[in-house]
């Protein structure tokens, strides 16, 4: 059955070949050319076109493959000076190598089904949940984007560690972070977790004491000698040999995909964090900065009618564009603030997962909260980030019903917070008609797996407030989506439509984030 869902999702991704491309389909087309044309100590500093290079080595790689088979297509993609060049063969060679390389994806996919065992769960529910993805096919198959394999990647990493075959885990995971640096933010996850259950040996061994214990602890045995009673106390050793392995991976990938830049390393890192690029991406992207954003713009709205004057500026984010920004009541946001933020609202997870490493469920859900945390306080956040924290979570939907209720509400919101990525019209039916399916089959197969008491009046697995919430997004569509355009009073105002899908779906994403975390540190032990 796992094929025959594969077969049908790559005929639907074929069906989208035609369909809408964004930017990012030059943007890939133009690296293409660069990896293929230009010498490799000159990657990172060709500029002809405006979408230059910033992904780290190892996807450069990538697009250096991929262009040995472009050629074959459509030479003329490959010349750096074509900008905008976008052939019959060039978009099918695109959309192709796209839906070819999901492969990795289907089988980090696969992986996932077989540590979970037979069952309705793995073998149906969990690869339709995957492999339907509505954020993969909207972001990859029509915006166009090479997600897929990356989060393939990350399946099989996850899977491997679940497995116990840490140094497979390891070895895919590196591989991951010199393809996409995004999943730094990930990597405490994985520090904490490979640490704690590989590098270090925990033991109990019996220690003497002398004075009674009090009459909260435990009653002890007497050891036979000195009238002394005894108590277990854990002996933390550092396996060295291990360290030394794990070591050899993660360093050894990474100076094999960094050392033929070496010479230009400070080059290639200008162009991975561009702290320039400013706070917020594209729109607001539905995190805790839309809401800031939102309130810099109530509080300039109350000291407009207060009559003060702050040197205000127009606002440039509202309209879409990828611009620095100025608040102009609340303070300004610096990059450092930010993974200052991201820093601290992860600790508790990894404190959690390093005392409780002993279920390997809680590795995910710690993988989880540190993409959320990434994604609600990030500097310069892409909305289809939110992906980083939906996929891995699926996995446990299917497991408890604590992460299921999170993952229903989380997946309807964060899909539907990309709908701005497929703004022409003709898109509407097909953004539509997948996140509906997606989310009436995961609503409809997970309560059933899970079965659970609900009132009459609220969406399975989810409470009143929730399911008034989710119910809301169709207000919000209807607006944002048809009803803008035919307003003339608030026609001028282009970016609201923008604003409200990030603001409400921020509001949505937060409350997941919240309810998640408190779950995670409170009911799983």
């Amino acid at each position: 059955m796992f094929w025959a869902y594969t077969v049908l999702i790559s005929c639907i991704k074929a069906l989208l070949i035609p369909a809408y491309r964004s930017t990012d389909f030059e943007v890939h087309r133009n690296w293409l050319a660069i990896t293929h044309n230009i010498s490799i100590s000159q990657w990172y500093f060709e500029e002809t076109s405006e979408w230059t290079l910033d992904y780290p080595p190892l996807f450069a790689w990538f697009e250096f493959i991929l262009s040995q088979f472009a050629q074959f297509f459509d030479a003329d993609m490959l010349k750096v000076e074509n900008l905008n060049y976008a052939s019959e063969n060039t978009v099918l060679f695109q959309r192709m190598s796209v839906i070819i390389t999901d492969i990795v994806y289907f089988y980090g996919v696969y992986l996932c089904i077989t540590i979970l065992g037979k069952g309705k769960r793995s073998e149906i529910i969990l690869p339709i949940l995957m492999l339907a993805n509505p954020g993969l096919l909207m972001v990859d198959h029509v915006h166009f984007q090479y997600n897929g394999i990356m989060y393939g990647i990350l399946l099989i990493s996850i899977c491997k560690i679940m497995q116990r075959k840490v140094l497979q885990g390891a070895f895919w995971f590196t591989i991951l972070l010199c393809m996409k640096h995004i999943y730094v933010y990930i990597a405490p996850a994985y520090f904490i977790y490979l640490l704690t259950t590989y590098c270090l040996t925990i033991k109990s061994k019996p220690s003497a004491i002398n004075n009674k214990p009090s009459k909260e602890k435990a009653k002890v045995k007497d050891n036979g000698k000195n009238g002394n009673e005894t108590e277990e106390s854990m002996v933390i050793k550092l396996n060295f040999i291990n360290c030394l392995k794990l070591g050899a991976i993660v360093v050894g990938i990474a100076v094999i995909t960094f050392l033929p830049f070496v010479g230009h390393i400070d080059q290639v890192l200008s162009r991975l964090f561009p702290f320039k690029r400013g706070l917020c991406h594209a729109y607001w992207a539905p995190n805790f900065w839309a809401l800031y954003n939102l309130g810099d713009k109530a509080a300039m709205i109350v000291v407009s009618k207060m009559g003060l004057n702050l040197n205000m500026e127009k606002a440039s984010m509202t309209g879409g564009l990828v611009k620095e920004y100025s608040h102009n009541v609340l303070p300004n946001i610096s990059p450092k603030m930010t993974i200052l933020l991201v820093a601290i609202t992860m600790m508790p997870a990894i404190v959690k997962l390093a005392k409780s490493t002993h279920k390997p469920n809680n590795f995910i859900r710690c993988i989880v909260l540190c993409a959320l945390s990434s994604f609600m306080f990030g500097w310069h956040v892409h909305e289809k980030a939110i992906l980083m924290a939906i996929i891995p979570l699926c996995i446990l939907a299917v497991v408890e019903p604590g992460d299921t209720k999170v993952y229903l509400l989380l997946s309807t919101v964060g899909h539907f917070s990309l709908f701005p990525l497929l703004f022409p019209p003709n898109l509407l039916f097909i953004k539509l008609t997948l996140v509906i399916l997606h989310s009436a089959y995961a609503f409809y197969s997970l309560h059933n797996l899970h079965p659970f008491q609900f009132c009459q009046f609220t969406l399975p697995m989810l409470n009143s407030v929730e399911s008034m919430y989710t119910l809301g997004l169709l207000p919000v569509f209807l607006y944002c989506e048809i009803l803008h355009g035919f307003i003339p009073v608030i026609n001028g105002y282009q970016f609201l439509p923008l604003m409200i899908t990030s603001v409400y779906c921020a509001l949505g994403v937060t409350y997941s984030y919240v309810k998640y975390y408190v779950y995670f540190l409170m009911k799983c032990k």
